[in-house]
């Protein structure tokens, strides 16, 4: 499942065109919608903790988790850079494991997408219940099918910036309802330094052109496709409470053209959590 080696150090540069700060606003609206003002929030699959650093700001106290070693690296730079008191942990969300309850859990920017398997995401879903506050909250999104069919089929996105550029070829399986991203990176050589981590060797390639030289990094990532029944199946089969979903940054309906979708779950008590709340 992991992903986001070679990726991790343009990822901020080559994301720069995602309004991180509407989608902030969006969820914390969401959450004060459902209740949650304030307390501990957990951030799924926060990457470079780009979601996770604007709600720290926004008063609440972040847990980030991710199994991208790469990617945590430079959300913890960023941390301390800023003064943020935000705990990063180095985690698989299919079994992570807190020291106590939080008022809250988000993952959004697909996370959960990386799922690819129905037992897999059920099991997320279970240790999300067992981990929030009595009544609290998930929200998360994902891409739908219709995207993966219709909107990145199999189209290649590329872009190329000064310090680094990238192809993304796209193959849709549709009987499998998984997605394959092929990514091949090109990093300069002075942008990678700064931004250093450690790679395999074997994934690493060097060139050189007009003097200056770059770093190749190849990568494939898989993503699945989840009917909205078959995620209120699987929410509700984890013993949580399916609530609400929305097209994307709204409070519309889910449509069969939507192409991203937010998905809010409740905590159900259960006679027997992991963790038992004192």
């Amino acid at each position: 499942m992991q992903a986001y080696t070679g990726f991790a150090q343009v990822y901020d540069m080559f994301m720069d065109n995602i309004p991180y700060d509407d989608w902030c606003r969006y969820l914390t609206e969401l959450l004060a919608e459902y209740g949650v003002k304030d307390g501990i929030v957990l951030d799924l699959g926060c990457g470079t903790g780009n979601v996770t650093e604007r709600l720290s700001k926004k008063g609440y106290d972040m847990i980030g988790i991710d199994n991208a070693e790469e990617m945590l690296s430079i959300a913890m730079e960023k941390a301390m850079d800023q003064g943020d008191s935000i705990l990063y942990l180095l985690q698989d969300m299919r079994e992570f494991e807190l020291y106590g309850t939080v008022s809250a859990v988000v993952s959004i920017c697909d996370s959960m997408n990386y799922i690819m398997e129905e037992d897999d995401l059920r099991e997320v879903f279970r240790l999300v219940n067992n981990y929030l506050d009595r009544q609290g909250i998930f929200i998360f999104d994902m891409n739908t099918e219709y995207k993966y069919e219709t909107i990145l089929a199999n189209n290649t996105i590329a872009e190329n910036r000064p310090n680094g550029s990238f192809i993304w070829d796209n193959y849709y399986y549709p009987e499998e309802k998984v997605n394959e991203y092929d990514l091949t990176i090109y990093v300069k050589e002075d942008f990678g330094e700064e931004n250093e981590t450690d790679l395999d060797d074997e994934n690493e390639e060097e060139y050189e052109e007009d003097g200056e030289v770059f770093y190749r990094f190849d990568e494939k990532h898989y993503q699945k496709a989840y009917s909205l029944d078959t995620v209120k199946r699987l929410i509700e089969e984890a013993g949580m409470e399916f609530v609400n979903a929305f097209d994307a940054f709204t409070h519309d309906p889910v449509t069969p053209t939507s192409e991203r979708i937010y998905i809010i779950a409740r905590e159900k008590r259960q006679e027997h959590k992991y963790y038992t709340e004192e």
